[in-house]
């Protein structure tokens, strides 16, 4: 089906971000397990239930419209979770593949970052205020997720350093 209107097209882009979070929801229990930096696990876990509550955002919201949230696959997520499994699969145990992991999860939350901001200014524009604001908190989540990452990411690069 074609997107005829703008409202369409902010549809789609939220069913999209529906999947992106479920396919989540699977991939960050495997990240967790495969870190060995127990900062680095703990930050997985937390936002897999981060990630749960964006969800249940988003499932409101789609109530708000009438409509329903599955009907779409984000390739795009598809393709970050397999290039961070085939990552996992070719680093070294340790801080090297808490490296890799880290940067599996970053690449993952800037495509979350942009794709959140994008439907805020549609809901804007929309004149959807209270959507805009719930997938503003969303992404500013997003937001501090990377930056917690980057932290962490300081710590364990030097040590995969040696």
């Amino acid at each position: 089906m074609q997107n005829e209107t703008l409202k369409d097209l902010y549809i789609d882009q939220l069913r999209d971000l529906y999947s992106a979070e479920t396919q989540l929801t699977v991939a960050l229990p495997e990240m967790a397990q495969g870190a060995s930096n127990p900062q680095l696990q703990q930050g997985f876990m937390q936002h897999l239930e981060q990630t749960r509550g964006h969800l249940v955002r988003l499932e409101k919201l789609f109530e708000t419209l009438g409509e329903s949230p599955s009907g779409k696959t984000c390739m795009a997520m598809q393709g970050l979770i397999k290039e961070g499994r085939e990552a996992a699969g070719e680093n070294q145990p340790g801080p090297v593949l808490d490296a890799a992991l880290i940067a599996a999860a970053q690449r993952v939350e800037h495509y979350e970052i942009a794709a959140y901001g994008t439907v805020v200014r549609f809901a804007q524009v929309l004149g959807m205020n209270d959507h805009a604001e719930t997938l503003r908190t969303t992404e500013n989540e997003e937001k501090q997720t990377d930056q917690q990452l980057t932290q962490v990411a300081e710590q364990v690069n030097q040590a995969a350093k040696a």
